[in-house]
């Protein structure tokens, strides 16, 4: 898969794809933008102003105006916003690929920020924000990750707080464009059938800006102190538990970060994979499980997330950490390492036929690494992975000092089970 990188004048970096076999376009606009750049006042900001981009520009005056625009040609198009950047991405079939950079680059340099709207999207995040608490599923990672990292941006809801979203207003807004949302941070990444210099010279004209003067904002330093099992009971009355099993791991410039991936894999990767076999097949504990690593800039963790029966949430949380403390202490059979291994590659090599996925792929890594890795490099490095290496990782982060158990459900007995939180 060929790619070239270019720098704007203004430094903005733009990553083109050409993939001549589909005939579709994607074109992500990336910002290193996210709750850990925020502050205790702002909290939420990041999130709240992704939703402010679609409310309208100069030349697109309101939503109807963007979202039409895009509609009318069978266009898929929407943003997110993480713990580290903001994307805005849309996708369109080849022939609207102008059509599709002049709107994303509309919202994204030129959005208006009215008050009027500012102050009627706050009800509908209010809204967002309720519906996560009420699904479990989802609102159990917010309780796994203020268990890891406390009262600081890391630990912080993406959403923000309530108190945030009902006071932020266009001031605090364009003061955070003005110092977070600079060309410096701004990776654009295209991926689709289409030509790579006249692809160039449209992004030039579209995201033509003044060079920045400003130096952007950068995210607090994460503070991870453990020395003990940790453990957080979210008492809610639901039809089933919830929790997350993990341990505090490596981020994404560490050396073994290939290894964990593949201790993920493991562990919880498909449907022949350990947790599910042991706890799913063979106990019948539970309908989803799974594990896998998370990785950011300055923190990771390996983790095992299921839902189970009340009456079984001891026996799941035994069965978990028996397969975490195992992996430990035995090597990974070399079968079972090459299954790893070209599940990895499958899932990878499959997800990137999609324009999405090589926007993606290729947009991440530059907007975080600053360095871009092809496919073919990546799977090298994966199939270059030891049994060895995997054990080494696991003896270094499954031990009691960075055990952390968050669970969601109708729980009272604290004392009961940090109990069982030893491997």
């Amino acid at each position: 898969m060929k790619y070239t990188k270019h720098i704007l004048k203004n430094g903005t970096r733009v990553i083109i794809t050409p993939m001549v076999s589909v005939q579709t376009v994607t074109i992500q606009v990336l910002v290193e933008a996210g709750s850990k750049y925020e502050t205790r006042k702002n909290n939420g900001i990041s999130h709240f102003l992704e939703h402010m981009m679609f409310k309208g520009t100069e030349k697109r005056p309101t939503t109807k105006d963007i979202t039409e625009e895009m509609d009318n040609v069978g266009g898929e198009y929407n943003a997110f916003t993480g713990k580290e950047e903001t994307g805005y991405w849309i996708k369109v079939p080849v022939q609207h690929f102008e059509k599709a950079l002049d709107v994303v680059s509309d919202l994204y340099l030129n959005s208006k920020l009215e008050q009027k709207e500012i102050n009627k999207e706050r009800g509908v995040i209010l809204q967002e924000a309720a519906m996560y608490r009420d699904t479990p599923m989802r609102h159990i990672w917010d309780v796994f990750e203020h268990l890891l990292y406390g009262d600081q941006p890391a630990g912080w809801n993406i959403i923000g707080t309530k108190e945030n979203i009902e006071t932020l207003n266009r001031k605090v807004f364009k003061e955070y464009i003005e110092t977070m949302y600079l060309p410096k941070a701004t990776v654009i990444s295209i991926a689709g059938n289409i030509n790579e210099k006249k692809t160039l010279r449209l992004i030039e004209e579209h995201f033509k800006t003044k060079p920045q003067r400003k130096t952007q904002k950068e995210k607090k330093e994460v503070i991870e102190f453990q020395d003990r099992p940790k453990l957080k009971l979210h008492h809610k009355e639901t039809d089933q538990t919830h929790l997350i099993v993990g341990v505090r791991g490596p981020n994404m410039f560490n050396k073994n970060r290939f290894a964990a991936a593949l201790l993920g894999i493991v562990l919880g990767g498909g449907m022949s994979s350990r947790t599910f076999l042991n706890i799913r097949e063979k106990h019948g504990l539970t309908y989803y499980i799974n594990s896998s690593v998370d990785m950011m800039t300055d923190t990771g963790y390996l983790y095992v997330s299921a839902g189970v029966e009340h009456g079984r949430l001891e026996e799941a949380i035994k069965l978990i950490l028996k397969e975490l403390k195992k992996i430990s202490k035995q090597k990974v059979p070399e079968k079972e390492l090459q299954k790893a291994k070209e599940y990895f590659k499958g899932k990878t090599v499959m997800s990137l036929e999609s324009t999405n996925s090589v926007a993606s792929f290729f947009g991440d890594q530059e907007l975080f690494r600053k360095e871009l890795s092809s496919p073919q490099k990546l799977l090298k490095k994966i199939d270059a992975v030891s049994a060895e290496e995997i054990q080494a990782v696991a003896k270094e982060i499954i031990v009691n000092e960075k055990l952390n158990l968050a669970v969601i459900g109708p729980h009272k007995n604290e004392k009961q089970i940090t109990k069982l939180l030893r491997f």
